[in-house]
Formats: structure tokens, C-alpha cells, sequence
């Protein structure tokens, strides 16, 4: 998987405030509260209809009303960034989620850099991992590891994570090749080992 960093201009720079209204009303209802908005978003707001479009869809794949809990979206959004080579995305939710999902140094490390198998992972997260990996590497999810997620996971849960991959590497397809420029303070994949 290529890992390489992505420090280049912008090809789609973030706009800069002062937002128009339009503009800064979407932005404020991307973001909690006193937070402001994330260079992804003000990239994304260069289409206005687009950014509203995608808004109830992104919203829901962080909500309380996806099927499957924090640690199994963050394993499958982490692992997917990290197969597209999407540092900004990545770097994004590994510095608000990883530790509430319960992620140690060496998870983080293995999510970015590792395998399946590596010894920090057991039974439920490595069949996610493993998940994501055959998604990415052959857009599909062979018999036996299907047989094995659906002993663990209901349909609604499948569901969720099959579109949850694929909402991923939409946001990574995005970031990347617009170039997002990363987040202040946000970890890099070098910064995790």
C-alpha cells in the first residue's frame, strides 16, 4: 500500500473566511459547535449543492444511528483511509476517535501499516480488518470471510460497514487528489511507526 505522503499544493484550495452566508451557515452545520470547520469541508463547500448533499449521509456513517458501535466504524475508516494512502482523513479521525474507540499505539500502527494478523488484533476487529482489505484489494468479500463476518455481524450491520468502506474511499478518492492539506496537530503516517 503507498503510504506516501501527500505534501503538495492544494489542487482545490479550502476557502478562507470571511465565508459568504451561504456558505458560512453550511460550514456551521458540518462542525459541532465553537469548532471551526476542517479544510476537507472548505474544500467540499467550493460545491455548495454537493456539500449539502453530502452532509445527511456523512452524518449518519458518524452517528449513534449506524448499526455497528465507535471501535468497529473507526477500525473500518482508519483501515480504509489508510489502504487509499489518505493521510489528511486518516490523520483526521485517528486524532478525534482512535482514543475513544480504544485504540493503543500498536492498533493505530497496525491499521496503518500492518496486517490482519499482526498480534494486537483478536476475533471481531481482525475479521474487520481483514473486511476492509479484501473490499479494497478486489472490490468484493470472498465466501469464507463472508460466512465468518455473518456469523459476527447481522444484514443492517453489513450493510452499514459495506457502505461505510465505500463512503471512505469516496472521502479519500476526494481528499487525496484535491490535495487537502492536513490539519494542524493531526498525526502523520510516519508519526505512528
Amino acid at each position: 500500500m503507498d503510504l506516501t505522503p501527500r505534501i503538495a499544493p492544494p489542487r482545490i484550495a479550502p476557502l478562507e473566511p470571511p465565508f459568504v452566508a451561504a456558505t458560512e451557515e453550511q460550514l456551521r452545520s458540518m462542525m459541532p459547535a465553537g469548532v471551526p470547520p476542517i479544510a476537507l469541508f472548505r474544500t467540499f463547500v467550493r460545491n455548495l449543492p454537493m456539500a449539502a448533499a453530502m452532509q445527511p449521509w456523512g452524518r449518519h456513517q458518524l452517528s449513534r444511528s449506524l448499526s455497528v458501535g465507535l471501535r468497529d466504524r473507526e477500525i473500518v475508516i482508519d483501515r480504509t483511509c489508510a489502504r487509499c494512502g489518505c493521510e489528511y482523513e486518516w490523520g483526521v479521525h485517528v486524532a478525534f476517535f482512535a482514543a475513544r474507540a480504544g485504540f493503543d499505539a500498536a492498533q493505530i500502527s497496525s491499521l496503518t501499516h500492518g496486517r490482519p494478523g499482526d498480534p494486537c488484533w483478536e476475533g471481531r476487529d481482525r475479521l474487520l480488518i481483514r473486511f476492509v482489505d479484501e473490499l479494497h484489494d478486489s472490490a468484493d468479500v470472498s465466501e469464507p470471510l463472508w460466512e465468518k463476518l455473518h456469523a459476527e455481524f447481522d444484514d443492517a450491520q453489513l450493510l452499514d460497514l459495506l457502505l461505510l468502506c465505500g463512503w471512505y474511499h469516496a472521502i479519500s478518492f476526494a481528499a487525496r487528489a484535491a490535495r487537502v492539506p492536513l490539519e494542524d496537530g493531526a498525526p502523520t503516517f510516519d508519526s505512528v511507526g
